[in-house]
């Protein structure tokens, strides 16, 4: 089964584009783990049509907030429909378990004793700045720690988070995670 983990950044906030919808924002930059290559790549939106490949040949995606926010965003530059893959999105999964939206850093940080390096606002500015390293560096991070969270769970069938009482524990079913989709990894909506 070929998992990829990614994770996007934008150029431009929900209150520069007068709008709540994802695929209303600009993509600045995008990062995936492979674990078919145990590879971290990065891809600008000159690069999209390289990542197009790799994701037609993806079995499940796996993100954090990525059905609601990610996706869409993405969606908007591909040329099939990424919804047709397959998708593992943590924060659904654990919302299901918790009945509360829990942000990564507070499950990073329970869970791995480890915060996040940054923030989407801060990935924002340095667009802005240029400072394009500064972008990738932050969200490979988010897609180490959104790895590291989805492997702890896989092994341990729990997760944690941090709040102003302490550090939590919960249970968490991975048992359907890994179940490949009956539709198999191409979905056809690209020519190749």
């Amino acid at each position: 089964m070929r998992k990829i983990i990614f994770d996007c950044e934008t150029k431009n906030t929900f209150q520069e584009v007068g709008s709540n919808k994802p695929q209303d924002l600009d993509l600045s930059l995008l990062v995936i783990y492979d674990y078919e290559t145990d590879t971290y790549s990065t891809f600008l939106e000159k690069d999209l049509p390289k990542l197009w490949r790799i994701l037609e040949k993806t079995d499940i995606l796996i993100g954090y907030n990525s059905d609601h926010f990610d996706i869409p965003l993405l969606n908007k530059y591909y040329p099939g429909d990424l919804t047709q893959i397959h998708s593992l999105d943590l924060l659904v999964e654990i919302k299901k378990a918790t009945g509360r939206s829990l942000r990564l850093d507070a499950v990073a940080s329970g869970t791995l004793g480890i915060g996040k390096s940054g923030s989407g606002l801060d990935a924002i500015v340095w667009w802005k700045n240029g400072e394009i390293d500064k972008i990738a560096q932050y969200c490979t991070q988010d897609v180490r720690v959104t790895k590291d969270i989805y492997e702890y769970a896989l092994k341990h069938g729990s997760l944690k988070y941090k709040d102003i009482t302490g550090t939590q524990e919960f249970s968490i079913d991975t048992k359907e995670w890994e179940k490949p989709s009956s539709s198999g990894a191409l979905n056809y909506t690209l020519p190749f």
